[in-house]
């Protein structure tokens, strides 16, 4: 429910040093949830895969473990990276059994396709699977700042501990990145729509099966043959367009080039939104059609931004920004886009700033506190809003409502909730 929003406070106020604002310097610690308690049944045991009990929350996503006896096992970001994940083992599941069937096996000749093999590599690789490309937005807070504070911010705790930088972590990400663009065939791409995953995921077990499977059917016949049964249980984040699924990398490029320029972009944004190698082509029809629905003021500068993404994880979550932006304007008409910053500040027509956050669940936190404070000031003197208001696509913690409250920020939980 939409707790009322609150003007700004007013200048004399928002001077104030941020631990006169709070009344104390304390913040409530990272909860931890269980997995039966937060998702539906059918998201925590299914025949191919278990979700581990215990959930730990890193200030903004829920962290998960996926276990599974023929896949296995992933370690997840976030809800909506979870089901993606859960997604992309039931699609296995059916792609094994397209291997071993008898019209592939017709086709295959000598061929072999054994899904799966190999995984035991794959899960324990740091930079072919998801456990090495999970970085950028670990923690809330992080990159919330000016683009020249961007560098420093980078760097999560996680990172501070192994003495790597998150630009150590994902050259080798990027890297697999770049090879599962442009390694990508026709043919692989039928066979990701036909079991209803992104043919660009991460997913080194996913990918592997798909190449194996698209290089003896790369006629497409065999797909036309084999009915797969798999349940659509994709979120947000992982619905791929036909417009994915029909077009190579090229196509698609050339098709979102005309409308980064109408945004207002120039040629050195849109080649570098293109070329950063953590952006697939599903983030890039994900992030640009749902800012060129918009067309609001700032959007050029968002792109800027999608440019600058260091991680599949921030990619991810710059382009579900994206989306909350889209299904706000449905709602609610938006005029401009606070520049400058990774969090979606969106200024609607009737004079609100609201922070769209694609996350899972929001304590009180040192990082929520000092982001909230400089992005409510900033929204009043750079958007010229008369209120403000965050909306979450998880929960929010009683205190954080509280605090928020006291800083000025109405609060809504579970907004386009997946």
């Amino acid at each position: 429910m939409l707790a009322r929003s609150r003007p700004f406070p007013r200048p004399a106020v928002a001077l104030l040093p941020l631990a006169a604002l709070l009344g104390a310097s304390d913040y409530e610690p990272l909860p931890t949830f269980k997995a039966t308690a937060i998702l539906p049944a059918q998201q925590v045991k299914g025949p191919l895969f278990t979700v581990a009990e215990t959930v730990k929350n890193d200030g903004f996503l829920n962290d998960f473990h996926i276990d599974t006896p023929e896949f296995g096992s992933y370690e997840v970001q976030g809800r909506g990276m979870l089901l993606v994940r859960l997604q992309e083992i039931a699609a296995l599941g059916e792609l094994q059994k397209v291997s071993k069937s008898e019209v592939f096996l017709k086709s295959a000749g000598t061929s072999v396709v054994n899904v799966g093999k190999g995984v035991g590599k794959a899960v324990t690789d740091p930079v072919e699977t998801v456990e090495g490309i999970g970085g950028g937005i670990k923690r809330f807070g992080v990159n919330l700042g000016r683009k020249g504070k961007r560098a420093a911010d980078s760097v999560t705790d996680d990172d501070e501990k192994d003495g790597k930088s998150t630009g150590d972590k994902t050259a080798g990400a990027a890297e697999g990145a770049a090879y599962s663009i442009f390694g990508v065939t026709g043919a692989q791409r039928r066979w990701a729509q036909k079991v209803g995953v992104d043919p660009y995921s991460s997913n080194k077990v996913l990918r592997d099966a798909l190449q194996g499977i698209g290089k003896i059917d790369a006629a497409g016949g065999i797909a036309a043959k084999v009915a797969v049964p798999i349940p659509m249980v994709v979120s947000t984040t992982a619905s791929v367009s036909n417009l994915v699924w029909g077009k190579d990398p090229e196509e698609i490029r050339k098709l979102l080039e005309k409308q980064i320029t109408e945004l207002g972009a120039s040629k050195e944004v849109s080649k570098a939104f293109f070329t950063n190698n953590v952006m697939t082509p599903t983030h890039w029809v994900r992030t640009v059609t749902a800012l060129y629905a918009v067309k609001a003021k700032g959007s050029a500068d968002y792109i800027d931004t999608a440019a600058d993404a260091k991680s599949e994880r921030e990619a991810v979550f710059l382009s579900e920004s994206a989306v909350m932006l889209q299904k706000l304007h449905a709602e609610s008409p938006v005029e401009a886009i606070l520049t400058d910053t990774r969090i979606m500040i969106a200024k609607t027509k009737d004079g609100r700033a609201i922070a769209l956050l694609p996350g899972d669940y929001l304590p009180w936190t040192e990082k929520l506190a000092h982001g909230s404070k400089e992005l409510g000031e900033r929204g009043r003197t750079e958007l010229a809003a008369k209120s403000a208001e965050i909306w979450s696509q998880g929960g929010v913690s009683p205190r954080a409502r509280q605090e928020l409250k006291t800083l000025g920020w109405g609060v809504r939980e579970k907004t386009f909730a997946r």
